[in-house]
């Protein structure tokens, strides 16, 4: 069978055209894709921001002022999406018992009080690693929870329910974690609880 040569080279120089222009379209392509992302999430932060502030004063929740370190270490640290906020105490509230140890100074319930109080500070130091913007976590990772406990105290998870349930009722599915809750025989300042946490950044 003959073969046209001359097609063929000009064949081959339209396909090189066409590859150059489809490579170029694509090029734009990917950027226009990209400007419209950037926009779509830009539109989403817009929608979201406010919810999570919004669902705390639906539950009557205040959070307290952001709490700075009190030694040389930094309230919390961003790494990539992550975002790790140092051990902290239980924000004070006038008339509830904070500070002692639990199965002698404080009963669960009381502890479990503690913890809430805790994990409100968490959520603050949270708000102040999210630029304000709460809306900003994609998910609750880790709390690990350490509990001012007498010798004989064995409780501490109730104790600790008290944070990952508020957590929960605050941030819902968002809110559930892995989880660690330890007996200490003694907390600075002698407070009940302390809580370091993690969390994810949407992207």
């Amino acid at each position: 069978m003959a073969v046209n040569n001359n097609s063929s080279k000009s064949g081959s120089k339209l396909s090189r055209r066409g590859f150059v222009q489809t490579a170029a379209l694509g090029v734009a392509g990917l950027a226009a894709t990209a400007q419209a992302q950037t926009k779509d999430q830009h539109v989403e932060d817009m929608i979201t921001s406010g919810r999570i502030d919004k669902r705390l004063e639906e539950l009557g929740i205040s959070l307290p002022e952001f709490a700075p370190p009190v030694a040389t270490y930094a309230s919390y640290r961003i790494v990539g999406d992550m975002v790790y906020i140092s051990g902290i105490g239980p924000a004070p509230v006038e008339g509830a018992k904070l500070l002692g140890a639990l199965g002698k100074d404080l009963s669960v319930e009381e502890g479990a009080f503690a913890a809430e109080r805790t994990i409100l500070n968490v959520i603050s130091q949270a708000k102040a690693a999210c630029g304000g913007n709460l809306d900003r976590i994609a998910q609750w990772v880790r709390l690990t929870g350490y509990v001012h406990s007498a010798d004989n105290f064995i409780q501490q998870p109730q104790v600790m329910n008290g944070a990952s349930e508020l957590l929960v009722k605050i941030f819902g599915e968002k809110g559930l974690h892995a989880r660690a809750a330890l007996g200490m025989n003694t907390l600075p300042f002698n407070i009940a609880v302390e809580i370091e946490a993690s969390f994810q950044l949407r992207s």
